[in-house]
């Protein structure tokens, strides 16, 4: 492990707004007044990254209460580093491997997800590790409030083609799909938000992807 990431391991464990493994187990089913002591909705954002979206969307809706969820503490440094220092408090961050989601989160805790580029696992052998895999989806199914709405944005045509196959065979109500994002009627600038691996896609003329659907 390169100097870097062992610093950023080392500074996160001091990082108020950064919850480690079994550390956030005690807010299941109490994030929004246990952990953000309030009462307003929690937003996840899976396998979050630099913590791009989960920064931004807090700062652009500062009556909802942000979690940020991925497994590489470097890649969460960053996001983390940054709510900090710009004074946004409605954000938080969770190490954890997304697959464990329901030890973490009570049935109709979750208000929204958000799904932003992930590993697409485009071999058909790891499909179950998919974030828009049946077994995932299930997991959302039981977290989300009625109504609780999932978004999914992807550079990956695959896996964008996949998960609408997923929600036609479930018949699970649609409520935005396109293959072209920024040339759309839905790029709003909650949308037009751009993560850093965006941005790279952007660069080289990539289509980006977007999904929206509930249960």
């Amino acid at each position: 492990m390169g100097k870097d990431k062992i610093r950023r391991f080392a500074e996160i464990e001091t990082f108020e707004n950064v919850l480690q493994l079994d550390a956030g187990k005690p807010y299941k089913g109490n994030w929004a007044n246990g952990f953000f002591k309030n009462d307003n909705p929690v937003v996840l954002e899976l396998a979050c990254g630099k913590g791009e979206y989960t920064v931004n969307l807090a700062t652009m809706f500062p009556g909802k209460n942000f979690i940020g969820i991925d497994y590489k503490g470097n890649r969460i440094w960053r996001g983390a580093k940054t709510a900090l220092e710009d004074g946004v408090h409605n954000v938080a961050f969770l190490r954890i491997q997304i697959e464990n989601l329901t030890d973490y989160f009570g049935p109709g805790e979750v208000d929204e997800i958000w799904i932003t580029f992930p590993d697409p696992q485009p071999q058909l052998s790891r499909e179950k590790k998919r974030l828009t895999s049946p077994r995932f989806l299930d997991k959302y199914r039981v977290l989300l409030k009625p109504g609780g709405y999932v978004n999914l944005k992807t550079d990956n045509d695959g896996l964008h083609a996949y998960t609408a196959e997923k929600i036609l065979e479930l018949t699970l109500p649609l409520h935005a799909k396109t293959e072209d994002l920024y040339h759309s009627e839905f790029a709003d600038e909650v949308l037009s938000i751009k993560t850093y691996y965006e941005k790279k896609y952007l660069q080289h003329n990539k289509n980006i992807n977007y999904l929206k659907f509930s249960f």
